[in-house]
């Protein structure tokens, strides 16, 4: 309660002006401080009155945190609210001047432009019959827009292959593969170490078959030198002569042989290692597609059965046939460079880094 009587006093914020006081607040509208004030407070002002409008009935929202009682049907227009903002929200402030979407961010389906947006400060669009820099290729899996051509006298970069050899609008070269992040083995290396291990194959094979080869040779010689003893005495044809029982005998026997020493050199090295002989000597490496570990002798088998099985149809002459076809498979590949046998057993044989093979990454940064 003021001390202040109650009564018509200047107003302290326009002193021209008075207004009554009630001893709690001022009350009514000011006037003029050399104007006669009437006894007691100012008549209360009427409220004006507000003529109702008809507008459309739109759905309107219950206020937040109102629901309707259980089993009670909402009035017509009601309306769900909308569920609060989460703690700590707020309005994201808009993209600096100049932003770009990060290289290969796709805007949603549908999406347009705000309006009124504008280019970065500066930009400029570039000016009629502008060029790409010399080897500008676009970016990998862009397309061109309909009826695209390219301009006159565009020449792709040097060792692009031509256009229509890859499913993208421009000819681009590809980049060389490394598995693991290791080089391919050349094909000259890959050559050479096979040469080297036919010869370890054949050092093994004098010492265990050589016993059979003597025997298959005593059975052998009569047959040759009757041969040419018929030559020399003018026989146009000499006449064929059958091999003993006992030298096809040992032609099974021989082949067979060979075979399982064969896969005894090189099933077990390639399983454990990914080298033989020949490969450790010129620095290359068998190792799966998918890691840099192991091969296990499951897939060492089958990599070698692809070649080394026709060993058995020597014989007739299409083993030999065969296996040159598999040996000069590599270059049929140019990206991978595998061979058949490769490709049965997922394998590449890349060339060996110093300090050996390095782990493989796997996805998420771990090893």
């Amino acid at each position: 309660m003021s001390s202040v009587p109650a009564g018509w006093y200047k107003d302290p914020a326009d002193t021209s002006t008075q207004r009554y006081w009630d001893g709690e607040g001022w009350l009514g509208k000011a006037i003029p401080a050399d104007a006669v004030p009437p006894d007691g407070p100012p008549a209360a002002e009427p409220e004006p009155v507000v003529e109702p409008s008809v507008s459309p009935v739109t759905p309107q929202a219950a206020p937040p945190g109102m629901q309707p009682p259980p089993g009670a049907q909402p009035p017509p227009g009601w309306m769900q609210p909308p569920p609060p903002p989460p703690p700590g929200w707020a309005p994201q402030p808009p993209p600096p001047p100049g932003w770009q979407p990060p290289p290969g961010m796709q805007p949603p389906p549908g999406w347009q432009p705000p309006p009124g947006a504008q280019p970065p400060p500066g930009w400029q669009p570039p000016p009629p019959g502008t060029q790409p820099p010399p080897g500008w290729q676009p970016p990998l899996g862009t397309q061109p827009p309909p009826g695209w051509q390219p301009p006159p006298g565009w020449q792709p970069m040097a060792g692009a292959p031509p256009m229509g050899a890859y499913p993208y609008p421009y000819p681009f070269p590809m980049p060389e593969a490394r598995p693991h992040g290791m080089a391919l083995a050349g094909l000259g290396k890959r050559l050479t170490a096979r040469l080297i291990d036919i010869v370890a194959v054949l050092l093994l094979n004098a010492v265990v078959n050589g016993y059979f080869v003597y025997l298959y040779l005593q059975d052998f010689m009569p047959i040759f030198r009757n041969i040419m003893d018929q030559t020399a005495a003018g026989s146009s044809v000499p006449m064929a002569q059958q091999g003993t029982p006992r030298m096809q005998t040992l032609t099974v026997a021989i082949v067979i042989i060979a075979t399982l020493l064969w896969l005894a050199y090189e099933a077990p090295a390639i399983s454990n290692s990914g080298q033989t002989l020949g490969k450790r000597i010129m620095g290359i490496k068998v190792v799966p597609v998918e890691k840099t570990g192991q091969l296990g002798f499951a897939r060492a088998f089958t990599r070698w059965a692809r070649l080394g099985m026709w060993t058995l149809f020597w014989s007739c002459g299409v083993g030999v046939v065969i296996q040159f076809l598999y040996a000069l498979s590599p270059v049929f590949d140019p990206r991978l460079r595998q061979a058949w046998h490769d490709k049965a057993a997922a394998t590449v044989v890349v060339d060996v880094p110093a300090g050996g093979v390095p782990p493989t990454i796997k996805p998420g940064g771990s090893r």
